[in-house]
């Protein structure tokens, strides 16, 4: 019998995991990762959460512990998040925190001392000739592997993902029937750090505010004003405060501190049809060329379907490898590609995740 470790968190989700693992006839111990913002002002969930998880180990007399990791998560996580941002770039926080801390710090504190470790993110597990790859959850609201696109090989072979086969209303049903504690509990909103505190104030706290112009694009006049380049992002349309909208932000001049926005649902200057990825990560090291509908040679192209945030659908597109690294292109346009978020990488069915790249500014802006 394997010994395992389970990563929970309070939700519902992990609490299904252990109910699972042990009705399979394991003893998995429990482990919570203490992470986020410390103080009264930060109303962050961790004490309702603990309590949640301490019931759940209860129930079915299992051991749990209460990792701290809050120390790794501010260096290596928050870090990252106010430099990205500084820079005039989306970061993606929860991306990292997986690499980082929950399959990273963690797994060398801890992780490595089990056989398995078992969290209840919405992804899966394929083996095939030999390797393991990242796939898809059946539940396409709910798949997670855009969160999980950064793992590194070592990271996916030692994990597993027990409620990956199942729709979320399927978890919840498991959850009611087993009397789990967290059975009706709401799922968990926004970044993993920051609790229930405003992102912006986050910013505000960390980049201060700086007046500067809200520019149409099209007419060049200034339409408005905003608090800092750094509260906004490419896509955009809330939180602008324009009059007369729908307003997109379509692009940021950094070193003037300048939002250029355009107007309207129609206006094409919030799509675009091509971007690029710095430093492509695979999870899975490609073998054989033959292996891949990947491209892995300069000049060549491949089919893929891709995202470039959170969302239930996958894109069709094309991916090529030249001498700025590999470049996505769709003939369907693609809102608000943000420089600074992952472009996460599929197979033309969307059954296997092959990685994950940070998108980037083209040279020519």
């Amino acid at each position: 019998m394997k010994n395992i470790a389970v990563l929970i968190s309070g939700g519902v989700d992990s609490a299904v995991v252990v109910h699972q693992l042990c009705e399979q006839g394991y003893r998995p111990d429990l482990h919570y990762i203490k992470i986020g913002m410390e103080g009264e002002d930060s109303s962050c969930t961790a004490e309702e959460d603990i309590e949640l998880s301490q019931a759940t180990a209860r129930k079915y007399g299992l051991r749990l512990e209460v990792t701290d990791l809050q120390k790794e998560y501010w260096e290596q996580v928050v870090g990252y998040a106010i430099e990205r941002v500084r820079k005039g770039l989306t970061p993606n926080p929860d991306v990292m925190c997986n690499r980082l801390i929950k399959f990273g710090a963690f797994e060398e504190r801890i992780g490595r001392h089990y056989d398995l470790v078992a969290t209840g993110h919405y992804a899966t597990r394929i083996e095939k000739d030999g390797q393991v790859w990242l796939g898809t959850a059946k539940d396409p609201v709910k798949d997670q592997t855009d969160f999980l696109a950064q793992l590194t090989y070592e990271q996916l072979q030692h994990t597993i993902f027990p409620i990956g086969h199942l729709m979320k209303d399927e978890v919840r049903d498991i959850a009611i029937k087993a009397g789990l504690p967290s059975a009706r509990r709401k799922d968990s909103q926004g970044i993993c750090f920051l609790g229930k505190i405003d992102y912006n104030e986050f910013l505000r706290r960390f980049l201060g505010e700086q007046e500067g112009r809200v520019i149409d694009i099209e007419t060049g006049k200034v339409v408005g004003r905003h608090r800092g380049f750094w509260f906004h992002t490419i896509g955009q349309r809330k939180g602008l405060g324009l009059s007369g909208g729908p307003w997109f932000v379509v692009k940021k001049n950094v070193k003037k501190n300048i939002i250029f926005v355009a107007h309207g649902w129609d206006t094409q200057l919030q799509y675009g049809h091509d971007f690029r990825l710095a430093d492509f990560h695979f999870i899975t090291p490609p073998l054989m060329e033959e292996d891949f509908s990947l491209p892995l040679r300069e000049g060549q192209s491949g089919s893929i379907s891709f995202k470039i945030r959170h969302v239930d659908h996958f894109m069709p597109g094309s991916i090529t490898l030249d001498e700025e690294g590999y470049h996505i292109h769709s003939d369907q346009p693609i809102q608000g590609i943000a420089p600074g978020q992952f472009g996460c990488i599929y197979d033309r069915d969307h059954q296997i995740c092959y990685g994950s790249g940070e998108i980037a500014i083209y040279r020519d802006r």
